[in-house]
């Protein structure tokens, strides 16, 4: 299908906006854009605006979406759930309202103290900054429909999981009792206008742009540093497929770094130039998403020792799976 590829390189890929770089580095700049200094400032400036227009119109796109499932009607939603019904309905609410790692927390207490059940709770918690639409639409610009499909697809069997999990075992006394005495404020969509869902929509593009730019330069910097100046060797030595722990690795080194799916990507996008496995880049990304060091602080002071630790250790064995599931599924294809 000619024009389905052709609609995925000019759109979701922008190879005018790749030329039209090429052009301006070559031609304006005077410099090779091979060499290690022009492809860095080649790769900077391509990513750096191919992001911020993929930002732009994905969450718009989005956040139109996420005007129809305010905070107070997804409680509503989930209500009366519970077990394996319970978990997918979360996961798949979370993938439709994508809020970051940070701003889930809130959601989280809203939820508990709505007496939802735990397996809802963290199916949506783990869903929905990991594996959102937005995710999904940058990912296959990045990596192509193929790949973001299988992460989509891990990701959302990854929440079900591990919601599942955690509302089996007997940790219903592990939440901060304030947590279960402060009620999401009632949002009412019904009222909602069209030119009302646009105003949201574009003020959540304010408001996520103005949040996630510096994080989106620092990771399309690093992205540049990692594409042209660190040998193919090193990044192998590491993390290539010689190395049996590099999806471990991987997840390790993700867990310290706070950004979102935007910052990320610019970094994995460089690492799969390299030749690194898809697996170890779908684990580096879902760990800095899942578990970054900021997110798991504000979720420690909602939940006990002992539940945090069960969430993580279930979230980190989960990704080391995908992480290696991913990599034999993808060399099989």
């Amino acid at each position: 299908m000619e024009w389905f590829q052709w609609l995925s390189d000019q759109l979701l890929r922008m190879e005018w906006l790749y030329q039209l770089v090429t052009q301006l580095v070559e031609n304006v700049f005077q410099l090779d854009s091979a060499s290690p200094v022009g492809a860095s400032i080649h790769f900077f400036i391509y990513d750096t605006i191919k992001l911020f227009i993929l930002l732009t119109v994905v969450i718009f796109f989005i956040s139109y979406i996420q005007s129809y499932f305010p905070p107070e009607r997804t409680k509503r939603i989930l209500g009366g759930m519970s077990g394996f019904k319970g978990t997918i309905a979360g996961a798949f609410l979370g993938v439709l309202t994508p809020f970051c790692s940070c701003s889930s927390i809130p959601i989280f207490i809203g939820f508990t103290s709505a007496g939802l059940p735990f397996g809802v709770t963290f199916s949506f918690l783990i869903a929905s900054p990991m594996v959102d639409l937005a995710s999904f639409l940058m990912l296959s610009s990045y990596f192509g429909m193929e790949l973001a499909i299988l992460y989509l697809i891990f990701g959302v069997l990854l929440a079900i999981a591990s919601g599942f999990i955690l509302e089996a075992l007997p940790l219903s006394d592990q939440v901060e009792s304030f947590a279960m005495k402060a009620p999401l404020q009632a949002q009412d969509d019904a009222q909602l206008r069209f030119k009302d869902r646009i105003h949201f929509s574009i003020e959540q593009v304010k408001e996520i742009v103005s949040k996630v730019w510096l994080y989106v330069l620092i990771g399309v910097g690093i992205g540049a540093i990692i594409h042209n100046w660190i040998p193919q060797s090193s990044i192998e030595a590491v993390i290539g497929e010689s190395n049996p722990f590099a999806v471990v690795i991987a997840t390790i080194i993700g867990v310290p770094i706070y950004a979102d799916i935007f910052g990320t990507l610019p970094i994995a996008d460089a690492l799969f130039a390299k030749g690194v496995e898809a697996g170890t880049i779908v684990a580096f990304m879902m760990s800095v998403v899942a578990l970054s060091l900021p997110s798991l602080i504000m979720l420690s002071k909602v939940i006990k020792r002992k539940l945090l630790f069960s969430f993580i250790t279930i979230i980190v064995v989960g990704i080391l799976l995908i992480g290696y599931l991913f990599n034999m599924i993808h060399t099989l294809f």
